[in-house]
């Protein structure tokens, strides 16, 4: 069997897996070779190769040769990632790793954070140290605590910040995104004028303001720099902006789209990251390392410190001389090095060949866009900002795009999921792999003419 590229492989039913496989936790268990010999003839063909350079479903994954090896060193090194004391030498690293996408978007040279398993961690971790802040911020000027804590974003922002506002007990408030799917500064500055008088929900609502003088309770906005749906980057430079004046807190949710500011080409669209207070980005995304990683980073990590260090007398040791404990920036106490991988890869390769590879997907989702108006048969459903083209197939319905996929997958050539945008079934190539060509492009799209 070739493994370049590596099998694209399926998915199974649990009656299949579970015919297939039998039985294998057991009282007296099933020895090692039969167990690999199940996940390798079994198991692992019912998992679908995120790093297959025709899988461009979701936000798939391209791991360097350099990142998966280092991973298996991870594995096998049984290292501590939570403290200095435990794990210097690979908290050193990681902290490499981090102070390089720092100089990419501008933060200060005393930025820092830590790598937590993916951006809903990430965004979370970034909104409690944003409330925090403000509570004590409000508490040093003598302010009382609103009815109700918020934050904004936009309408196209991911979904894991509704399930952080869930998590938190606060109000997400979605702000309209322009014509292009953009949050801009404008928009952010009419919202909070509008809840400066009337809360960030109806009057009498849960989400309404009953604090002194209509008092909100916006303690964050949230800027997305690349959506998954489109790949669309905020105006990050206007929010920053519109939000200082009220001492806001400005997250940036750049989990798939701000390995983009490793390419000259689209470095532009991130203006205004180096002025936010947090960001987060996922290796694992487009900047090729295995799952998990993202990458949170704060402007002024003491302010994410007060929120997330834990507090215990069997853990005040790891305080003494100990300069960075990563396990004080985010929620959670253990935590593997999850960042030595996308470290070694960048030590290996250097960063140079990470600008040139992410220029690379950017070229393909271009040449993607070409094709796709030369067809008759699809069109572009939006111009690609980054490396997200999404598309309509002309007369298809909901059920033809979802056939096509099953075929599509079944056949080995190739995995794309549909998607809905303003209640319309499309498709949407994510193209972060840098092996994938216009070639592989082509020959999907070939197969949406006969209508499969």
């Amino acid at each position: 069997m070739s493994l370049d590229p590596v099998p694209l492989d399926g998915s199974a039913t649990p009656t299949e897996l579970a015919v297939r496989a039998g039985p294998t936790v057991t009282p007296d268990g099933i020895g090692g070779p039969a167990a690999l010999r199940v996940f390798d003839e079994v198991l692992s063909r019912a998992c679908i190769s995120a790093d297959h350079p025709r899988n461009l479903a979701f936000i798939p994954a391209a791991p360097t040769r350099a990142s998966i090896l280092f991973d298996l060193v991870v594995g096998a090194s049984s290292i501590y990632g939570g403290s200095w004391l435990e794990g210097a030498g690979a908290v050193h690293a990681e902290n490499e790793a981090l102070r390089w996408l720092s100089d990419l978007v501008g933060f200060p040279a005393e930025a820092g954070g830590a790598f937590v398993q993916g951006g809903t961690i990430g965004n979370l971790s970034a909104l409690v140290a944003a409330r925090h802040t403000a509570r004590a911020r409000r508490a040093a000027r003598g302010l009382p605590a609103p009815a109700r804590w918020s934050f904004l974003c936009g309408s196209e922002a991911h979904s894991s910040l509704r399930q952080a506002a869930e998590v938190m007990d606060v109000d997400p408030v979605f702000v309209a995104a322009d014509g292009d799917g953009r949050l801009t500064g404008q928009a952010v500055a009419a919202a909070l004028g509008a809840l400066g008088t009337r809360g960030p929900g109806p009057p009498g609502s849960r989400g309404a303001a009953t604090g002194t003088g209509g008092d909100s309770g916006v303690f964050a906005v949230v800027a997305t720099a690349g959506s998954t749906q489109f790949g669309v980057v905020d105006d990050i430079r206007g929010i920053v902006d519109a939000a200082r004046p009220h001492d806001l807190w400005v997250h940036v949710d750049g989990a798939y789209g701000l390995a983009g500011a490793a390419a000259p080409s689209t470095r532009h669209l991130f203006d205004g990251v180096g002025d936010a207070d947090s960001f987060i980005v996922d290796p694992h995304k487009w900047l090729f390392a295995p799952f998990d990683a993202c990458a949170l980073v704060y402007r002024d990590p003491a302010e994410a410190r007060a929120a997330h260090a834990q507090q215990a007398g069997y853990l005040e040791v790891l305080d003494r001389d100990s300069p960075w404990n990563p396990s004080d920036y985010q929620i959670g106490l253990s935590r593997r090095v999850r960042g030595l991988p996308f470290w070694f890869s960048l030590a290996t390769y250097g960063t140079r060949a990470y600008s040139r590879a992410v220029e690379g997907c950017l070229a393909t989702a271009r040449a993607a866009a070409d094709r796709i108006r030369e067809l008759p048969y699809v069109e572009l459903v939006r111009e690609p900002e980054l490396s997200v083209v999404v598309l309509r197939r002309l007369g298809w319905s909901a059920e033809d795009y979802h056939r096509w996929t099953t075929w599509l997958l079944g056949s080995g050539l190739g995995f794309v999921t549909p998607t809905v945008h303003n209640e319309e079934t499309v498709t949407r190539f994510a193209i972060v792999n840098p092996r994938t060509t216009p070639d592989d492009i082509d020959r999907i799209l070939a197969t949406m003419s006969d209508g499969r």
